[in-house]
C-alpha cells in the first residue's frame, strides 16, 4: 500500500463520565464522514491501564485531548469550525 493512501490517526483521550469528551466524540462522527477515508478514529480511555501508561508518557493531562498523526491537536472541545479548519489542513 503506498504512503499517500494510508488513513490518518485520529486518536482522543477520553473517560466514561466527561461530558465534553461526549460532545467531541458526537462532532467526530459528524463531520468526519465528510472526509471519507482519509482519517481513522481511535478512541482510547486515559484512566484505563494502557491509556494511563499512553497518557503520562504524552504528557496528557486532561480530557477530551485529541491526536493527530500521535500529535497533540486539542486538549479541550474545539468549535466546529476549528476542527473542520484542523482536519483540512491534512
Amino acid at each position: 500500500m503506498k504512503e499517500e493512501n494510508k488513513a490518518i490517526p485520529i486518536e482522543m483521550f477520553y473517560t466514561l463520565t466527561c461530558s465534553n469528551c461526549r460532545t467531541l466524540k458526537h462532532m467526530l462522527d459528524e463531520i468526519l464522514p465528510q472526509f471519507g477515508n482519509k482519517f481513522e478514529f481511535k478512541r482510547s480511555l486515559a484512566n484505563s491501564p494502557i491509556g494511563m501508561i499512553r497518557t503520562m508518557k504524552m504528557g496528557i493531562h486532561a480530557v477530551p485531548t485529541m491526536l493527530i498523526n500521535d500529535k497533540i491537536v486539542f486538549r479541550s472541545v474545539p468549535t466546529k469550525e476549528e476542527l473542520i479548519n484542523v482536519l483540512n489542513s491534512y
